[in-house]
């Protein structure tokens, strides 16, 4: 068995071995051949924890190290390889073996740097490691981000259905009731007598506007809860918010609504438009804007939502902050779609920050 060392060197030779002993994972040495087959001038002691496989019968039969590879894992280190053998540069690969006799799979971690001998053959010198604990604990990292946002986009559904049932019992019981106390008290001011007198006809006006002001909150309250012009269509459910975001916030707002007449489903209509008027929020409350630049357009497969506004714009750092829970927010809505947000912040050429939100179009 050789090994990279200078053989005429003892000491470098002790100290080799101390350095391979104490790695955790499999030393190696490789050598790809011009018919494309790998062997292994030299392997440490760690061979056989790993790979279930001696030294010795890799050497015998080195074929057996890629017969370990999972069927769909060979394309990806076939690749690798070929690419660090052509530029010379590390040869890095992650991938999964399976060692029939332990019926056990791995995760391993190949780590390389090819160097050119005197022959044409190149050699790579690096370590292998057993990567499986953290590549389960990604996978079950990446699981726990799926349940939370299914939970999240979940919670979403039920707060939306709450809300317009709750706007619609407003609109509909209490408006209802109103309207009638509303009738009511005109037909009783109409059947006053004459001269009930001034003080009782006052206070019965009194009481009808009162009515009025409370059916002008309760229509103002349902249309918070849930807006009914989105049963226009999104397109016109953006514009009404966008002129009611003018008139309280005294911010102009410029429109470029090129999606026509398209017709989303109400989930993903009434999501889009909670979107929109989170950055909306955020622009009023943070950006120091005086104009909001509105774009939506569709194409065959999805339609694209830009909010960009003149304001200060917005850092990654700020981006990044733990309590920055409307782009959190904003971003998990555009997720749940199938879709993607994107801010882009300000740079020393543009002030402003442009919200972009895409989303695929179901194909009927």
């Amino acid at each position: 068995m050789a090994s990279p060392h200078n053989p005429d060197s003892a000491d470098w030779e002790s100290r080799f071995q101390a350095i391979v002993s104490n790695t955790p994972g499999l030393v190696f040495q490789c050598r790809l051949h011009p018919d494309g087959l790998l062997d292994f001038p030299y392997l440490s002691e760690g061979c056989h924890a790993l790979l279930g496989l001696t030294p010795q019968q890799l050497h015998e039969a080195p074929v057996r190290f890629y017969e370990l590879l999972l069927a769909e894992d060979r394309p990806g280190f076939d690749a690798s390889m070929r690419s660090s053998a052509a530029s010379g540069k590390s040869w890095n690969w992650e991938g999964r073996i399976r060692i029939a006799e332990w019926n056990d799979i791995k995760w391993i971690n190949l780590r390389c740097t090819p160097r050119l001998p005197a022959g044409a053959e190149t050699q790579w010198d690096g370590i292998i490691s057993n990567i499986t604990q953290s590549k389960l604990e990604e996978a079950e990292i990446k699981r726990s981000r799926a349940q939370l946002a299914e939970l999240s986009a979940h919670v979403d559904k039920v707060k939306e259905e709450e809300r317009t049932r709750i706007a619609r019992e407003i609109h509909d019981d209490l408006g209802g009731n109103l309207t009638a106390i509303k009738m009511a008290l005109a037909l009783l001011v109409r059947r006053l007598p004459p001269d009930a007198g001034k003080d009782l006809t006052d206070k019965a006006h009194y009481v009808d506007t009162l009515v009025d002001r409370t059916l002008e909150s309760i229509h103002r309250i349902a249309g918070d809860l849930r807006p009914g012009v989105l049963d226009f269509g999104i397109v016109a459910a953006i514009e009404w918010q966008a002129r009611e975001f003018e008139k309280q916030t005294g911010i102009g707002c410029a429109l470029m609504l090129d999606a026509g007449d398209i017709a989303l489903p109400a989930e993903q209509s009434t999501a889009l438009f909670r979107i929109f008027q989170e950055a909306l929020t955020n622009i009023s409350k943070h950006a120091g804007a005086t104009l909001v630049e509105v774009r939506m357009a569709a194409d065959s497969d999805s339609l694209l939502l830009e909010v960009a506004d003149n304001g200060k714009g917005i850092s990654s750092n700020d981006q990044g902050k733990p309590h920055s829970f409307g782009i959190r927010g904003m971003t998990e809505r555009a997720h749940a779609l199938g879709g993607t947000l994107h801010l882009q912040q300000a740079d020393q050429s543009t002030r402003g920050c442009v919200v972009r939100i895409r989303i695929p179009l179901a194909i009927p």
